[in-house]
């Protein structure tokens, strides 16, 4: 007999979240919702909560809380509401919790991810800007309690399916050469780089193959998104940077690949749908059904792939020099990309202003060392703060 799990969904009402919970309602045996949090879609979460019947609900602020809880009081749900980042840590680390989807986009999502780490859960990692500001710290939490740390982007879910059961002992000790990190290439992949500086926010966001979230869409029409990935799969694979190698892929059919030193390359294939990630962490080491329609090698015809252009994609390159440099050059790196990227989308400043910002503040800010939580979080705020000043200097 299955004893149900008990799962946090962190960022229910965003794409990750919402894919979550449609592969947990195809399993009701083996998935029960222990507790959901939003940041200001409250419509949605009281929907969600209505249909999945959490024991806890978390949301920013007081008055939304208050709003929430009478709705749901009114529904005749037995939900109690919490209020923000002490919210979010007392779910993730809450003793009957089994797992935790830790899909918080931004630096947001640093403390309840680490919170879910620190008591021993299975953790589904789909915020990677944790693990990017993090880093050392992140996995040594995740050696000292024991937790279970399984990626969802669905590159990393990629490497992980294609590396070998004690791939901690170290890359080269398991044969592995190298990691191929693959990328669509967005929506600019062929737009002329004369016209990147007039390109819209809408533009930036209409993905080629994926549906996400606006911010997560910008990084990926930067490819600051694969820049973050290859941080984050240093960290999840113990590789050096230059052991993770970025491949334009523009069907993202093939999600990643491991290339061993006896010749051989395994690839992890599938249809673009995060569902397919979402459904292999909850349920390893076993498979279940996810929902998503088989792969038609057919109808696909073709498989291209080509090197990345950093002058297209000066981000990418950024992010590989915070690779190498180390220290709080990643969370300063991730910090100046969210305030630039909210800029973007708020239209006070161009596309190809985004790296311009990010390079500026590298360039700015001293790298530190980060041995504590509290040195990432500075760097970050530091980092933060030099990028609205670079704003506030050209008027934006």
């Amino acid at each position: 007999m299955i004893h149900p799990q008990w799962i946090t969904v962190l960022g229910a009402t965003g794409s990750i979240g919402l894919s979550t919970l449609d592969v947990i309602g195809r399993h009701p045996d083996r998935y029960r919702v222990f507790a959901l949090s939003g940041y200001s879609r409250l419509a949605e979460l009281e929907a969600l909560s209505q249909r999945h019947r959490p024991r806890f609900v978390v949301v920013p602020e007081i008055e939304q809380a208050r709003v929430l809880q009478d709705r749901l009081n009114g529904a005749g749900l037995e939900v109690r509401v919490l209020v923000g980042e002490a919210g979010l840590c007392e779910v993730s680390a809450h003793p009957e919790v089994d797992a935790v989807m830790a899909a918080i986009v931004g630096a947001a999502g640093l403390k309840p991810t680490l919170a879910a780490v620190e008591a021993g859960k299975r953790v589904l990692l789909a915020n990677k800007e944790a693990l990017v500001m993090s880093g050392a710290l992140f996995m040594d939490a995740v050696r000292a309690s024991g937790a279970v740390l399984l990626p969802i982007d669905s590159e990393h879910n990629a490497i992980f399916q294609c590396m070998p059961a004690d791939y901690a002992r170290g890359l080269g000790a398991v044969g592995v050469r190298r990691i191929l990190l693959t990328a669509s290439g967005g929506p600019f992949r062929e737009t002329p780089l004369e016209q990147l500086a007039e390109v819209s926010p809408e533009q930036a966001c209409a993905h080629p193959n994926w549906s996400m979230g606006r911010k997560i869409s910008v990084d990926s029409a930067s490819m600051m998104n694969k820049g973050l990935e290859l941080i984050e799969a240093c960290w999840l694979f113990d590789a050096p940077p230059s052991k993770v190698e970025v491949v334009i892929h523009p069907q993202s059919v093939i999600h990643s690949l491991v290339d061993y030193v006896d010749g051989s390359v395994l690839a992890q294939l599938g249809n673009p749908d995060m569902r397919t990630p979402i459904a292999h962490a909850l349920a390893w080491p076993q498979r279940i059904d996810s929902g998503v329609s088989p792969l038609d090698l057919f109808a696909i015809g073709r498989l291209d792939f080509s090197a990345p252009d950093e002058q297209r994609f000066p981000c990418l390159r950024l992010a590989r020099q915070a690779a190498e440099a180390g220290g709080s050059v990643p969370a300063m790196l991730n910090a100046a990309n969210e305030v630039a990227v909210a800029a973007f989308l708020d239209r006070r400043i161009r596309f190809t202003d985004i790296p311009v910002i990010i390079d500026e503040v590298l360039n700015r800010e001293t790298r530190t060392p980060v041995e504590s939580l509290e040195a990432v979080l500075a760097a970050d705020q530091c980092a933060r703060v030099a990028a609205q000043a670079w704003l506030q200097e050209r008027g934006r």
